[in-house]
């Protein structure tokens, strides 16, 4: 192994002997053990019984858009036994492996390679959060435990009106707040934009669009009474290609993530909503992604050494840190065999203590896998509130911690900063000002579209019937915000001189001869129309018509859906030259019907790729991909196009809709394949998009966000999801280390289809006169860490009185709500704790901590490229000009890749337009994670080498340093 990746997988390791998981259940007053306390979790209801609809909506909305899904849809009794007998026979398959291991372990897995990492450290250290903590200490020192504890706690699943909910601390003047999924729009919301995904956005290499779809995103957030958005995502960075939530991010790169969510981030918090960044951490694939889900006891441990960790992974939440980002939240799964929101070595010192993070952890949903020990490693927030099993009342928090704090395994402290750190959080975004945020909480229910409802629907104690739903349209003209993303984040990959077609056909400058003075023009693929509209199913849980968003909790309710051949069809209509035909379907009866293909001279075939979150399914496509294909024929319908259009001379335009790289071998070199658009996901707008490009309103600027190669294999390895778990705790050691993606293919020479950053336009650039400048000189490591500039709050540590903890008397509880509250504390024993190993054990600060982000001379420019771009074509257009670095060779054992991306800038050009582009290089941007400093070191002998083109395989112009 390159040492230069050892330390947190080698036993040699000096602190293995102290290696524990950061959590340990057994030694939780909650739980007996990690096993035992899942022992038949149920599998995870994340998508809700309100109905799919997206209903009330001010748009214009076809019955399409609502047609029920499902076998329980007719409700005939004979599908619903057959349906159950299946989920049945399912279920006890997946649940043998799980059950029998059960029964042979009766502890947790072994503990892994995180190491300890306490106490907590403390928040409100940081200068651009300082008075925002004095306000919230000032706050925290008022309330009562009970009240303390509310805030932390969710109240459980459905237990609310948003996805998420906590409770107030109605004394001291803080209300609940509301949680809600994103990152593609307000999800179960009416009247909210259904946004391009975050791969679509990534595609743009736009930082202008992205700060925009961040702030628009916020507003309708705000508009709807949601305190806090849960994106954007960035985890899983796309180690896998075939990973089901991968669209949800930015692309298969640190860098552009991390300008993506800092982007993104600062949109939605600029408009004072709460932002979340999500999942930390490698959460790269769904498959085992959390316990029980897939029939096993635990979820996957992804096992990642210290380097790959740092450069890779933790890379992008660094940049989302350093924009003030609110929120972090902790992943399901494992890292070296700790559970993610129990691990304190990354929640306490790589989050806290190296990068600074200022706000609060909270975990994803049913993430939380102990009580005491979390509370400990670092987590802030459990979501939803309930603890091992949906909707059951039963938290690991709530009433349980209020008894930790009495009994005095949680130190007061440590809850005190808990709670400040939401309360900071609250004032740093200005949610204290009632004409922002009115502290009724969300206008819209997320279980029912019904006017009326009751508040928790998750309880079955009797409530009365309120207003839950006021309609409140939130959308402004963000339908133009999502058009432009869409259409900046479509990318050419193919154009022999189709593209751009005129809308008068009479003019069609192509070859292809014209029938009876028409173009013969056929639209084929389902996926190019309505299918049975956009929320056919629950959370987009199916591939079916046009593909515009993968499916989950990142999913959103579409108001409407302007489909590929509406907006094609209209764009045509009036034209005296043109003949359109539309096949909706993937497979056109050829056969029975030969003029079909025989009589079209410009045939457009649509097909598309799907997947999404784990717990949900469709036709073997289980959350991730089972390989790189298009689905439901879509490589065979692109074939039969191509050999058929026209008796085989007809033009051909291909236009995928994708959650990721598709293989395209079949059909991609087949010489009447003319063009090829990628368009990606490009949410409600997605016609109107996809049209202004191939009738050249929109110049094409979009850039792969990842490689597309020409076989699964072409990834390596590492880049394969785990199908079939290798052990009752499934073991994914990333061997693969920094060598994801372009990486990987450029260290083995492999050749893509489409590099990294590749994309055409209907113009041409050139680069010229590479120049760097120096500004400061290279230094091995970053300047000493800095003080804080400020003293984080105290209060009152002592364990307050027992009976301020109890239920206050006569209050009426809800069944399976979680209070804060106990029945009695005669309970309560003041036992010493068997603290985790480690935990008294005071760690050195890192010398690349010191502020919000990190050591703040990391985020020093150290040097600026500067280059020349000119438009040498015939039209205006929009140019990506990216640069790489190449650190310097032979002068180190330490191995580096043959070059990474460190900068990318979007900009107009006019025809025959030149401008300079710079680029500013910061010393992280320079450095590389030095295991055996523990720090971000510079390689000060050689020459590092910047390489400015227009993607990652098309680097024409560069300067050494």
């Amino acid at each position: 192994m390159d040492s230069s990746k050892e330390q947190l997988l080698s036993p040699d390791y000096e602190h293995h002997e102290r290696f524990r998981r950061s959590y340990d259940a057994r030694e939780s007053l909650d739980l007996d053990s990690d096993l035992d306390a899942t022992e038949f979790l149920q599998s995870d209801p994340l998508t809700s019984s309100k109905p799919s609809a997206a209903a009330f909506s001010t748009q214009p909305r076809n019955r399409w858009l609502r047609k029920p899904c499902g076998c329980f849809a007719g409700r005939s009794t004979r599908c619903i036994i057959g349906c159950l007998g299946i989920f049945a026979l399912v279920w006890l398959a997946l649940g043998a492996g799980g059950f029998f291991a059960f029964k042979k372990y009766k502890q947790s897995p072994p503990d892994g390679l995180s190491p300890p990492w306490y106490p907590t450290p403390k928040g409100g250290t940081a200068r651009s959060w300082a008075e925002s903590y004095r306000k919230a200490s000032e706050m925290v020192a008022k309330m009562t435990l009970p009240e303390k504890v509310n805030v932390t706690t969710g109240t459980g699943w459905r237990m609310g009106p948003a996805v998420g909910n906590t409770g107030p601390a109605n004394g001291v003047g803080f209300p609940s707040l509301a949680l809600q999924d994103g990152p593609l729009g307000i999800r179960f919301a009416d009247n909210s934009t259904a946004f391009p995904a975050g791969v679509t956005v990534g595609a743009t290499w736009n930082k202008e669009l992205m700060h925009q779809w961040g702030s628009a995103h916020a507003i309708e957030a705000r508009k709807k009474g949601v305190n806090v958005i849960l994106g954007p995502c960035i985890g899983p960075l796309g180690r896998m290609p075939a990973g089901g939530r991968n669209w949800e991010g930015f692309g298969a790169d640190p860098y552009l993530q991390g300008i993506a969510a800092a982007e993104s981030i600062r949109g939605i918090q600029e408009e004072g909503v709460m932002a979340t960044i999500k999942h930390f951490v490698a959460n790269e694939q769904e498959h085992f992604r959390q316990s029980w889900e897939w029939g096993l006891p635990n979820a996957l441990s992804a096992n990642i050494d210290d380097r790959t960790m740092h450069e890779m992974y933790i890379w992008p939440f660094g940049d989302a840190v350093k924009a003030g980002v609110a929120s972090v939240m902790c992943s399901y799964n494992m890292i070296n065999n700790s559970y993610a929101c129990g691990n304190s070595k990354l929640l306490n010192g790589l989050l806290r203590d190296e990068m600074g993070f200022q706000g609060f952890v909270m975990s994803d949903w049913l993430a939380q896998r102990s009580g005491v020990a979390s509370a400990l490693a670092g987590l802030d927030m459990t979501m939803p509130g309930d603890g091992l099993f949906w909707e059951d009342g039963k938290s690991l928090w709530g009433p349980e911690l209020t008894k930790s704090v009495l009994n005095g395994s949680v130190p007061l402290d440590r809850l005190n900063d808990m709670v400040t750190r939401i309360v900071a959080a609250w004032y740093q975004l200005g949610q204290d000002d009632e004409t922002k945020f009115d502290r009724k909480g969300p206008n819209f229910s997320s279980w029912t579209n019904e006017p009326e409802g009751v508040f928790a629907p998750g309880s079955p104690t009797e409530q009365e019937s309120t207003l839950v739903n006021q309609y409140v349209n939130a959308m402004e003209d963000h339908a133009s915000i999502a058009r432009q993303i869409a259409a900046e984040g479509t990318i050419l990959l193919k154009n022999e001189g189709l593209l751009p077609l005129p809308r008068d056909a009479s003019t069609h400058s192509n070859e292809t001869r014209r029938r009876d003075g028409l173009l013969q023009i056929a639209i084929f693929g389902e996926d190019a129309g309505p299918g049975e509209g956009p929320n056919h199913c629950a959370d987009r849980g199916c591939n079916q018509g046009t593909l515009a968003s993968g499916w989950g909790s990142g999913s959103v309710e579409f108001p409407y859906l302007v489909t590929p051949v509406e907006a094609l069809v209209k764009s045509w209509e009036g034209s005296e030259g043109a003949k359109v035909a539309t096949y909706l379907t993937n497979k056109p009866p050829f056969a029975k019907q030969p003029g079909i293909l025989r009589d079209a001279q410009l045939c457009i075939v649509f097909a598309n790729a799907d997947s999404g979150e784990g717990y949900k399914a469709w036709e073997g496509v289980n959350g991730d991909r089972p390989d790189l294909f298009l689905q439901k024929g879509g490589n065979d319908l692109i074939v039969q196009v191509a050999e058929g259009c026209h008796g085989g001379n007809g033009d051909v335009l291909v236009v995928i809709h994708t959650v990721g790289p598709v293989v395209m071998e079949n059909w991609i070199d087949l010489p009447n394949v003319k063009a090829v658009l990628l368009a990606n996901l490009p949410g409600q707008e997605s016609g109107n998009a996809l049209a202004d490009v191939i009738f050249g309103d929109v110049n094409p600027s979009g850039k792969l966000p990842w490689t597309i190669g020409k076989s699964l294999d072409d990834y390596g390895e590492g880049a394969k999801i785990m199908y079939l778990p290798n052990g009752v705790v499934p073991q994914q050691d990333f061997n693969e280390g920094l060598y994801v993606d372009y990486r990987y293919f450029d260290k083995f020479d492999i050749q893509p289809r489409f590099e990294f950053g590749f994309g055409l336009s209907y113009t041409n650039f050139e680069f010229a006169d590479c120049v760097v400048n120096e500004l400061k000189a290279k230094s091995a490591l970053p300047a000493p860490r800095p003080g804080d500039f400020a003293v984080p709050p105290e209060c009152d540590p002592s364990i307050p009185d027992e009976e301020e903890a109890l239920f206050p008397e006569g209050f009426r509880k809800l069944e399976k709500y979680v209070y804060p509250y106990l029945d009695t504390v005669d309970d309560i024993v003041l036992d010493p704790y068997p603290y985790p190993d480690g935990y008294d054990v005071k760690q050195p600060l890192s010398g690349a901590g010191g502020e919000e982000g990190g050591n703040p001379d990391l985020w020093e420019t150290y040097v600026t490229v500067s280059v020349n771009i000119t438009n040498s074509g015939n039209k205006a257009g929009k140019v990506v000009p990216q640069l790489y670095l190449g650190y310097p060779q032979g002068v180190s054992t330490v191995d580096f890749p043959l070059k990474v991306l460190r900068g990318f800038d979007k900009l107009l050009l006019e025809k025959g337009e030149t401008k300079a582009v710079t680029f500013n290089l910061t010393r992280r941007d320079l450095s590389y994670w030095d295991v055996n400093l523990q720090n971000w070191a510079m390689v000060v002998e050689g020459e590092y080498k910047f390489m400015v083109g227009q993607s990652s395989r098309d680097l024409p112009s560069s300067v050494t340093w």
